[in-house]
C-alpha cells in the first residue's frame, strides 16, 4: 500500500520542523508556504534542521511549492492529509485552498497554537478534522530554510506532541498522525482534546502576549517578580473560563492548573509553589532563552495572534459570565505595540493596575 500523500500548509517553524523529520522518514510531503525567499531555499537547499544541544544539524531534501503554485496539486494524486500550520487568522482561507486537492477520505489536522478546529471543521465538517498540539517546543524559523530548536528533544521528560479526536475517541487515524509527529519528538494519542488544547492555550496566554508586549525572552519575562505575578494572572482567569466551559484541563508549564489558579487569585502558598517551579524552569539547559512565537512575530512586523489567545479568552469568558480583565488588558497593550502606538517595554505590563 502507498503511504498517504501529506501536505504541510504553512512551512513556519511548527510545521517545518515535524514535516522535516516526516520527510527523513521518507513520507510523501509537500510543503506549501507564502515566503517566496524560504520555498526557494527549501527547493535548492533543503530544510535544515538544528537544536540547541543533544541533536546533530541535519538537512533533508524537500518538495516546496509556493501558494500560488498549489494549482498544480490538481494534476497530481490528491492529498491525504493536510496539516494546516498557519495562524490562526490565515485558517479558513487556508483550509478552503487545501481542501479542494483532498482524497475522498482525506483529513486535516490543525497543528496550531490556538483552537481553530471549528473554523476548520465549518469548511470541511467535523468528520475531516483532528486537532494537533505541539507543547513547549521552542521552535524558530530563523531564516529561509533554516529551523531552530532552542533545545534538545523533550522524549520521556515531556511530551510534545498530542493528537486527539473532537469526539474524544481513540481512532487509527489519530494514531497514525500522532506515529508522524513521534519522528521529531515524544507524542501521545489523547482522549482529551478540548482539555489539551485549552492546557495548551493556557500556556501560551501566560507567555506569548507578554513577549510581544515587553520584548523579552522567556527566562528574563519569569525572571521578573511583576511579570511572573502577571503571568499567574492571565493563566488564573484562562483556567476559570476553561473549567466554566467544562473541559478537564492538564499539567500546565510542569504544573496542576490549580495551583497556577490560585496562584493568580493570590492564594500565597499557590504562589509560593508556582514561583519555584516557574523559576525552576529558567535553570534548565536551555532556560527559556528563545523567544515566545508572538515575540517573534512583532520582532519581524507581523501581524500577531493576541486576538486568537487572550482576546479569546475575554471572549469566552463573557459567554460563561466570567471577566478576564487581566487578559483584556494585555490584547489591548500588544496591539497598541503592533500598531506602533507603543514600544515594546516591561513597562507596559509593570505599569497596570488591575483590581
Amino acid at each position: 500500500m502507498d503511504k498517504p500523500r501529506i501536505a504541510i500548509v504553512g512551512a513556519g517553524a511548527v510545521g517545518a520542523y515535524a514535516g522535516s523529520y516526516m520527510a527523513q522518514a521518507g513520507h510523501d510531503v509537500t510543503f506549501i508556504d507564502p515566503w517566496p525567499e524560504h520555498v526557494e531555499a527549501m527547493r535548492s537547499k533543503g530544510l535544515t534542521i538544528q537544536h540547541l544541544k543533544d541533536v546533530p544539524e541535519f538537512t533533508v531534501p524537500v518538495k516546496a511549492l509556493h501558494l500560488t503554485e498549489l494549482q498544480g496539486l490538481a494534476k497530481e494524486k490528491p492529498v491525504d492529509i493536510a496539516f494546516v500550520c498557519m495562524k490562526s487568522y490565515d485558517t479558513a482561507w487556508a483550509t478552503t485552498m487545501i481542501a479542494q486537492y483532498l482524497s475522498p477520505g482525506g483529513y486535516i489536522v490543525s497543528l496550531q497554537n490556538c483552537i481553530n478546529e471549528e473554523t476548520i471543521a465549518g469548511i470541511v465538517g467535523w468528520g475531516r478534522v483532528l486537532g494537533g498540539i505541539a507543547s513547549l517546543i521552542t521552535v524558530e524559523l530563523s531564516a529561509p530554510g533554516l529551523v531552530k530548536r532552542a533545545a534538545g528533544k523533550s522524549g520521556s521528560k515531556h511530551t510534545v506532541y498530542r493528537v486527539g479526536e473532537p469526539h474524544g475517541r481513540i481512532s487509527p487515524r489519530a494514531e497514525y498522525i500522532t506515529s508522524l509527529v513521534a519522528l521529531s519528538d515524544s507524542a501521545l494519542t489523547t482522549n482529551n482534546l478540548w482539555g489539551e488544547r485549552w492546557s495548551k492555550l493556557v500556556a501560551n496566554v501566560m507567555g506569548n502576549g507578554i513577549a510581544a508586549a515587553t520584548g523579552m525572552v522567556a527566562k528574563d519575562a519569569t525572571a521578573d517578580d511583576a511579570i511572573r505575578a502577571f503571568a499567574a494572572r492571565l493563566g488564573s482567569e484562562a483556567i476559570r473560563v476553561g473549567q466554566a466551559l467544562g473541559y478537564d484541563l492538564e499539567e500546565i508549564l510542569h504544573l496542576d492548573a490549580e495551583i497556577i489558579a490560585k496562584a493568580g487569585e493570590g492564594d500565597a502558598e499557590a504562589r509560593k509553589a508556582y514561583d519555584e517551579q516557574r523559576l525552576a524552569d529558567t535553570q534548565g539547559a536551555s532556560g527559556g532563552a528563545h523567544r515566545a512565537s508572538m515575540g517573534q512575530d512583532m520582532m519581524k512586523g507581523r501581524r500577531t495572534e493576541i486576538e486568537f489567545l487572550n482576546g479569546f479568552v475575554v471572549d469566552k469568558g463573557k459567554g460563561v459570565g466570567i471577566e478576564a480583565p487581566a487578559n483584556a488588558a494585555l490584547t489591548e497593550i500588544v496591539k497598541r505595540v503592533e500598531r506602533g502606538d507603543a514600544k515594546p517595554s516591561p513597562d507596559l505590563i509593570r505599569g497596570l493596575r488591575l483590581n
